[in-house]
Formats: structure tokens, sequence, C-alpha cells
């Protein structure tokens, strides 16, 4: 909202954003302080799209807390869209992005429990931040740590264009959280853009995308949840299972929801 209020760009807006709980060493599921992979390395991924479908992404990342930033980079200082584990460490080395050491001695602690009694496995959580500046124009962002103790190289939802988020100019936005297999499977953020170019409402066209999650994985019972918002400002957000937040930022103050929820078909 900074951001917004100094006429700063969508892109910019949404940049900030992400970056906050990535510097917020109690989020145990984005950027400093996230949980770590079996072996013990915290490892990031991060991408961000503007309304012009230009789009930058990062994937294994480890040892910068603000993969959403170089990721950005990617974006605006190459002709890729995605930099994955050591090449996008040596780009973000040689654009001079600080590296910060991720794992924390929560974290740390909580693997150890991991390994002792193998539970508390299932934090695949997700910040995905929509925005929409003075000008009209839409932008998103996606930033995760990953699943807790996931494979060393694991890599989910979140970095990838159509699955963890999706931008178009004409339409409006979306991002998504949860169990980033499931996801990425039904290309989940592009299937909320394309309900709401076919008419449907954010919240509706979430709503589709937790349906096709669920017919999917039937038997399955991790969350899947969706936030969009159209270019107008409309906004909604739908999840597979209760506990799914949403924030909203506006010119009238901030408010918290729970999203609408469908457990199963």
């Amino acid at each position: 909202m900074t951001m917004y209020e100094q006429g700063g760009s969508a892109l910019d807006m949404v940049e900030a954003g992400a970056k906050v709980p990535e510097s917020d060493a109690r989020d145990m599921s984005v950027g400093y302080g996230g949980l770590p992979d079996q072996s013990g390395k915290v490892s990031l991924d991060a991408c961000i799209m503007d309304d012009q479908m230009n789009c930058g992404a990062v994937c294994y990342v480890q040892g910068y807390a603000h993969p959403i930033s170089i990721a950005r980079a990617v974006m605006e200082d190459t002709d890729h869209v995605m930099l994955a584990g050591a090449g996008a460490e040596a780009f973000a080395k040689k654009h001079a992005f600080a590296r910060k050491r991720l794992l924390t001695k929560d974290a740390k602690r909580a693997l150890k429990d991991w390994k002792k009694h193998q539970v508390s496995g299932n934090n695949h959580d997700t910040i995905g931040v929509l925005g929409l500046d003075k000008s009209g124009k839409i932008a998103g962002a996606c930033s995760t740590s990953g699943r807790a103790y996931k494979l060393p190289g694991r890599v989910g939802d979140s970095p990838i264009i159509g699955a963890g988020l999706y931008v178009d100019g004409e339409v409006g936005a979306a991002a998504a959280t949860g169990m980033g297999e499931h996801i990425q499977t039904v290309l989940g953020s592009f299937v909320v853009v394309e309900m709401m170019r076919q008419g449907k409402s954010p919240d509706r066209a979430c709503a589709i995308a937790v349906d096709r999650v669920i017919r999917a994985f039937p038997h399955l019972k991790e969350q899947a949840a969706f936030v969009a918002m159209s270019r107008e400002g409309e906004y909604g957000a739908h999840a597979r299972l209760p506990g799914f937040k949403v924030c909203i930022a506006s010119e009238e103050g901030i408010s918290i929801y729970d999203a609408n929820y469908t457990e199963g078909l």
C-alpha cells in the first residue's frame, strides 16, 4: 500500500508485498526461516508476472532471502523466464543480491523433531500477492520455501507460470497455495484466469479450479487454494479445506477473511 500511495507500479507493489514474509523468520513457509528439505537445506522458489505477459522465475535457490527480486531481475534483464539452482544463484551473485543464511534455529529444531517423529511434514504454504495500481495495471507475485522436509531438488507449483501464478492484463490475475504437485498438475492459476475470461467472477473461478483439483485427486486431503482479482479490481478466493486466509488492502483499509471452501464432491 505504501508503493500504491506513492504511485508505484503494480509490479513494485507485488514485489514489495512478497518481500515482507520473505524477510520474516516467524513465517516458516516463505523465505528466511523457511523449513528445510530432508538434507537440512532451505531452498526457495518464486515468480513474478505483469499485465503484458512479461514474467520471471527462479527455483531451488539457496543462500538468498528474496527470490522474488531475483525473479524480477530474470524477467527484466534476460530473455529467459526461469533460472534454477546454481545458475539462479550465480545470476543473483552477478546482480549483487545480498546473501543470507536461511536456516534459522527454529527451523533446524523443527527438522530435528521431524527426523525423530516423521510427522508435521505437510507445511507447503505460499505467499501470493496480486496488485492493481492507480493506472489500472495488474501484476502478481508468488514466493515459497516449498514443502517442508521435501526431497532435495523438489520444486512445486509456485515458480511455474500458469500453476502458482498467472496474469493476463486483459482479464486479471490469480495465485495458488497448497500442495504444489496437485496444483501444477491442473495448471490451477491459469484455469482461474481462463474462467474469468469466460465471464466467471473471481470467486467462482477459484471454486472451479479447486473443483479441478478435487476431481483429479479425489482421495487426497491436502490444501489447494486460489486467490484472484479481475482487472476491474473485483477479488475472490476459494480453498479445498478451511483455514485459507485472504488479506485485502485498499484505500478503504485492510481486512482479512477466511475463504469459502469445498472439502469434497
